[in-house]
């Protein structure tokens, strides 16, 4: 049966349903609660009273219980349609989270929040402080690449020294680099790109 043709009418909950009601607390018999010695009628309350009370409360159980099948039967109805329309739940959780974030972003407390980290940037980065300090990072990398350029230069001065040794005396860079002396400069040099 077609979810979405089904009959909605509280008054028939059978109408266009399978009532199933093994979960429902209409099952559990209300007959002899009235005589029962654990459980008296509350003072005031006649036995007519509670015998209507018992029959609306049945009602209403079984309306609960009939919402609950229409609800699952929609349900079922926007899954299909979701899978028809190629909407998935992981896709239906990206359009939530990017919904909730541009909520967040428009909300009062986020953009007041947003204004107060702005003003202590501002005051932090316009201190005496974080200028001196910001000065001194400056000049510490500054003085960083002047020192690693000077390593370079020295390392390539060196190999060409170590290039221009092994042509003198007919030494093969392959008998070079298998050398002990390349190696523990191939380490040295390793190291410090590892360092960096």
């Amino acid at each position: 049966m077609d979810p979405a043709s089904q009959d909605i009418n509280l008054n028939s909950p059978n109408k266009g349903l399978v009532v199933d009601n093994s979960d429902s607390l209409s099952d559990v018999p209300v007959e002899g609660a009235v005589g029962n010695a654990a459980n008296p009628l509350p003072p005031g309350l006649t036995e007519e009273e509670a015998e209507e009370l018992r029959t609306e409360l049945t009602k209403v159980e079984e309306e609960i219980n009939t919402l609950r099948q229409v609800l699952s039967a929609k349900e079922r109805h926007a899954t299909e349609l979701k899978r028809k329309l190629g909407l998935s739940p992981l896709n239906e959780l990206k359009q939530n989270l990017s919904k909730s974030w541009q909520d967040v972003q428009t909300s009062n407390a986020y953009l007041r929040t947003t204004e107060k980290l702005g003003e202590w940037n501002e005051r932090v980065t316009s201190s005496d402080l974080y200028k001196k300090t910001q000065e001194t990072l400056s000049q510490a990398g500054q003085k960083t690449s002047a020192a690693l350029t000077t390593v370079g230069t020295v390392i390539s001065k060196r190999l060409g020294d170590m290039s221009n040794y092994s042509i003198r005396h007919s030494i093969s860079m392959p008998a070079m680099r298998n050398s002990a002396t390349f190696k523990s400069f191939e380490d040295k040099v390793g190291n410090l790109k590892v360092g960096l």
